[in-house]
């Protein structure tokens, strides 16, 4: 009883002095009126804004991971995946690079003799190995960066 009898004595005290000269004792951010920031994509716009200024955030983030629809999340998405994927074709290279050279050293413990003719095949097999290699890593670049 004596709470309830506190509490509308404190409504009572409230309701007599004016709205705009009552103030928190505790900060809060339900209390302050903030405007709700936009989203624009993963991140919000105000954060963008607060990492750098503008002429350096152009210069600094020509190309980004920051998706701004779900088409464009899914587009972004699947360009990693098949990039991703298009490297594969690197861990055959060094596979056939490998196998190049066992087969170097396989063929020179057997025969001796032949040991220049055997490293001047094997360099051609390093060759075609790092070629095809080269070319995985460039198809993966252009599904990152071309479309």
């Amino acid at each position: 009883m004596n709470a309830s009898s506190k509490l509308a004595g404190a409504v009572a005290r409230m309701g007599a002095k004016p709205a705009m000269a009552q103030t928190s004792r505790l900060p809060s951010s339900i209390l302050r009126s903030t405007p709700i920031a936009g989203r624009h994509g993963l991140v919000l716009s105000q954060a963008r804004n607060a990492f750098a200024p503008v002429m350096m955030r152009s210069a600094a983030q020509s190309r980004g991971v920051v998706a701004e629809t779900a088409t464009a999340a899914i587009l972004a998405a699947g360009k990693m995946q098949g990039a991703g994927l298009a490297t594969i074709g690197l861990s055959g290279a060094g596979v056939g690079i490998g196998t190049v050279f066992a087969a170097l050293i396989n063929g020179t413990a057997r025969n001796p003799a032949l040991r220049s003719q055997l490293f001047s095949y094997a360099i051609l097999g390093f060759a075609f190995a790092e070629a095809t290699g080269l070319f995985a890593l460039m198809v993966a670049f252009l599904l990152l960066f071309a479309y």
